[in-house]
Formats: C-alpha cells, structure tokens, sequence
C-alpha cells in the first residue's frame, strides 16, 4: 500500500509521456529533456534565419522586385510567420501538446523549403536574367512562378510559426515550478534558449548566407532544409525524457465565454441588484499560482474574487443567463491575468518594428559601402553576425554572473524581474535607432562628397558603421525576447501558457506588420508635401531619407517607453518567483 502511495506521489498531475502514460518524476523532464529541445531550436533557427537574413537581396536580384517592395514582402513574411506562432500556441493549449504541434509544423516547414530549393535550381522556374540593355528593363517574378515562390515561403512562415509556438513552451514544462531549484533551471532554459537561437542565426548569417551569395541559392535552401529535417531526428531522440502537458481545452473559449458573461450581466439591471460577490484584496490573491500541482490547483479553486478589474467579476453568475456561459472564480481571475498581460505585450511592438529594420533597409545600407575586411568581402546580409556573437557572449554572462550576482544583493529569486529586463531592452532600442540615424547621415555625406549619390558604385565607407546599430539592437533582443517568454509563461494560467509565451513572436509580427505600413505611410505623406518620397521605388538608396525615417521610428520608441512605464508600474505579479 505504501508502494502505491509513493508510485502516486510521483507522478507528474496533468502530464504525460509520449506514449501517453503518466509521466513520472525523476524519469520525464528536467534539464536534460530540455536539452533536447535548445539542440532543436540551433537547428529550427538555422533553417529559418538563414534564408529570412538574406531574403531582401534574393527578391531583389534574383526575382526582380524593388528594394521597397522586397522589403515590405520580407516584413510580411516575417510578420506572418511570428503571427502563427499563436495559432501554434493556441492548438497545443487546446487540442494537441506541444509534442505534436512541432512535429506538425517541422514538417511544413520542410515541405515549403523543398519547393524554395526545386525553384532556386531551376532557371525555369525563376524570372529571366535582366539583360544590359535600358530598354529592357528587369521582369518582376509573376504568374506560376511567383506562386511557386510565395506558396514556398508561407509553408516556411506556418511552420516556423508552429514550432516558436510550441517549442518554448515544451521546454520550460520540463521543469518542476513548485521548487525554487526548478524555477530557477527554468529561467536559465529561457536564457539559454536565447543562446541556442543566435547560435543558430549564428551558422546562417555566415556559412549559409556566404553559400546563397557565392554558390547559389539553391544551396541555402538545401542546408535550410538538412537543418530542418535534423532537427525533427533530434527532437524524436528526446521523446522518452519528455512530459506533455495534456491538453485542457480551449483558452479563447474560456476567455470570450468570461468576456460575454461579463458584458451580458453588467447591462441587466436585475443582475446587478441581485449580485452577491465575495471580494477579498488580501495580498495572498496575487499567489494564487504559486504552483501548478493538484493540491494548488484545488485551493486555486475556491478562492475569493480580486477586487482588479471588478467589471468581470459579474462573470461568475453567468448560468443565471444560460448553462453556456457559467464561468467558475478560477476562469474569471484566469482571464484577468491575461488581460493584464496585453499592455505589456503592446508596448514591445515598437521594439519589434526596430528590429525590423536589421533585415530590411540595414542590408540594403550595408550593400552599398565597403564591406572588405582585408582580402574578405562581407555578404550584406551578414551583418547580423556581430550582434549575435555579442549575445552569444553576453547569455553566458549574464546567467552565470550578473544573475547571481544582483540575487545576492536584492535577496530575490530572480534578481532581475521581467519588467526590468524588457525595459532595458527598450531603452537599448531607442539608442539604436538614434545611432543608426546618425550613421545614416555619415553615409550620405560620403556619398555625396564622392558624387556618388546616384550611382551603384560601392561607397569610400566601411560597413563597419552600420555594425552599431546591430549592436544595440542584438542587446535589446536579448534583454527583451527572454524576458517576455519567460515574463508570459510564468505569468499565464496553465491552460493558456502556450498561447501566452506565443504573445512574444506576436509582438515581433506586429513590429514587423508597422514596419510595412509606416513604410507606406510615410512615402505618401512625403510623397504628397515634398518632391519624392522618402522611401520611394524609383531612386536609389543614397536618394533615400532614411536617416529622418530612424529619427521619426527612434521619437515614437521614446513615447512608447513612456507608455511602458505606466503599465509596467503598476503592474503585479502572479507567480512567486517573479515576485520574490
């Protein structure tokens, strides 16, 4: 009997393994099965990277479209594939776990860079040579071909998309958050997931970029999807270590049932007069998470309504209205959080849109000057290459130094909280935006004491300038990215941690969603007040006023600081070891 006690004890509550059994502690998760998931994710962000990096350049050169329509095709792209991140979040919340989910989607993902690599072999499949003559001018891709080609890049963003929605969020449920040590190994997973993710971008931005620009591109894609298909070998090698948190159900459900509950009864008048709610402002209603076992789950449950966002209280008398809509204390203060959480989500779209930047016009900068480093010319798309050497060294020393160091000093489990993190990383994007402005106004200086400012000949100035600005930027997504995953998944409720940790890449889709539509908007207002647009199709890049488009990208990132702060002050926190 005392056998079977123990055998109960230790089961993992709400997970099992691939086979579906109970998961058992000890046996499934903890730091090695995660292992599995940072080996995944170098190989996943290779794949993805190596080709995102570079794609400006492939759609200007080899399909014929303009450097301001590749750009906007490049943001949507990317945009697209950060956005079905939370399609990814939400399916392995609601009906699969995160095991299958990235299964699904690697194998998208390898389907769509097979087409890339079929059509970037073929020259019939790909728009013809533009010929010297002026008066034949380049053809844009177009008809079956540009199917082709966009048909293979959106099966890349779906499934990419996929995988950033489950595999964080696979590797962070290895771990044990009723313990300190657990927490802690937790946050040193998002730490180094970060690490893994510019180890991967790491092998793009050099050996595979270096191949698409002096083999060819069908080579890019070939490694791309080696990489791919490797990683879902890895992954499956893991499958015996792994806890799969079973899935509970949809989490849009909960919410928009909680949200109409609440919107239906806060207008009926006889409701109104009728409510009896139970409030409690005591501080342990800010710990109702403090675990995720049964015997949390179970206090969890009958706690008090909290006095925050008192309007979706009214939720909980929901069956008075109909059997549908009856929502339980835990899915009200459930949903609360959440909404608690999308402010800051917002605030870190502006600093997506600034990331934007480093595959976009930052390339097509860099291709204009000097990129000789000794006898060595330097791909454009290359450049990313300095900042993410600075995270690779930067990720180490952080978690091994800084953290232990500031949790010594504050006595805190984390030692640096969420906020903190993704508000220097805010302040790190507004500085990089003001450097890449004045680098701007170097290049074009040069470029016009050389009379270079409407010819293609490379410009008397070392790329090296517009290293800076990837410098700064490379800092803030570090601070920034890990801070979010690890902010929404501590913070979420458990059957809504996946679409959660999902808001981060969501906050990348949406900066680069801006990133295209500021480009538009900005071109036309310019366009209709002044002679030629800043940005426009017909002049070249050292005709272009980028360096007022950075000052202008650089001014909203200072107000959005501001926004941040007010949200991220009166912010509280739900799971202890954020807030310890």
């Amino acid at each position: 009997m005392e056998v079977e006690m123990q055998r109960e004890d230790s089961k993992w509550e709400g997970y099992v393994d691939w086979r579906n059994r109970a998961a058992v502690k000890g046996r499934h998760g903890g730091m090695l099965a995660a292992s599995f998931v940072l080996a995944v994710e170098i190989l996943e962000n290779l794949a993805f990277l190596a080709n995102a990096s570079n794609l400006v350049t492939y759609l200007t050169e080899f399909m014929h479209l303009s450097v301001s329509r590749a750009a906007s095709e490049v943001s949507a792209f990317m945009g697209t594939a950060f956005l079905l991140a939370l399609l990814g979040g939400f399916l392995s919340d609601a009906f699969f776990s995160t095991f299958i989910i990235f299964l699904i989607s690697a194998f998208i993902e390898f389907l769509g860079l097979i087409l890339l690599t079929i059509q970037a072999r073929r020259p019939s499949l790909m728009p013809p040579p533009c010929k010297s003559s002026a008066a034949s001018p380049c053809k844009a891709v177009g008809g079956s071909k540009a199917v082709i080609l966009f048909v293979g890049l959106y099966l890349v963003a779906l499934g990419a998309g996929g995988i950033k929605g489950s595999l964080p969020s696979h590797g962070a449920e290895q771990f044990d958050e009723s313990t300190s040590k657990g927490r802690k190994q937790r946050s040193t997973f998002f730490n180094y997931f970060v690490f893994c993710l510019s180890c991967g971008a790491l092998v793009a931005v050099t050996f595979v970029v270096w191949l698409e620009e002096n083999i060819g591109w069908e080579w890019g894609f070939g490694v791309s999807t080696i990489s791919i298909f490797l990683s879902i070998l890895v992954f499956l090698s893991g499958s015996s270590f792994y806890k799969n948190k079973i899935p509970r159900g949809s989490p849009l459900t909960t919410i928009l049932k909680v949200l109409l509950a609440a919107s239906i009864l806060g207008c009926s008048s006889k409701s109104s007069s009728n409510a009896v709610v139970n409030f409690s402002v005591s501080p342990s209603n800010y710990l109702v998470r403090e675990d995720q076992s049964e015997e949390g789950e179970k206090r969890h449950s009958s706690q008090s309504l909290t006095n925050s966002l008192r309007c979706l209280n009214r939720a909980v008398e929901g069956k008075t209205v109909h059997s549908m809509l009856e929502c339980t204390v835990q899915q009200v203060e459930d949903v609360k959080i959440v909404l608690k959480m999308l402010p800051i989500f917002g605030c870190t779209i502006m600093l997506s849109c600034c990331l934007a930047q480093l595959s976009t016009f930052s390339i097509r900068q860099a291709a204009s000057m000097d990129r000789k480093i000794g006898n060595l010319t330097v791909p454009a798309a290359s450049l990313p290459f300095f900042p993410v050497v600075f995270m690779l060294i930067l990720a180490p020393i952080y978690d091994h130094l800084i953290i232990p160091f500031v949790r010594r000093v504050t006595k805190s489990e984390m030692g640096i909280t969420h906020m903190q993190r993704i508000g220097v990383g805010l302040v790190l994007s507004i500085l990089a935006m003001a450097v890449a402005a004045l680098v701007e106004v170097k290049r074009k200086r040069v470029a016009t004491e050389a009379g270079l400012l409407d010819s293609k000949e490379t410009l008397p100035i070392t790329f090296l300038w517009i290293a800076l600005q990837y410098l700064f930027l490379g800092s803030a997504d570090l601070f920034t990215l890990a801070g979010l995953l690890e902010f929404f998944f501590t913070e979420a409720p458990s059957s809504m941690r996946s679409l959660a940790t999902s808001l981060s890449w969501a906050s990348l889709a949406m900066g680069y969603y801006l990133n295209s539509a500021m480009v538009l908007i900005v071109n036309r207002v310019t366009e209709s007040v002044g002679k030629s647009p800043w940005l426009g199709e017909k002049i070249g890049i050292n005709r272009y006023r980028l360096d007022l488009f950075y000052w202008l990208i650089c001014f909203l990132s200072v107000v959005n600081f501001l926004h941040y702060l007010f949200w991220a002050m009166r912010y509280k926190y739900i799971s202890t070891g954020a807030r310890s």
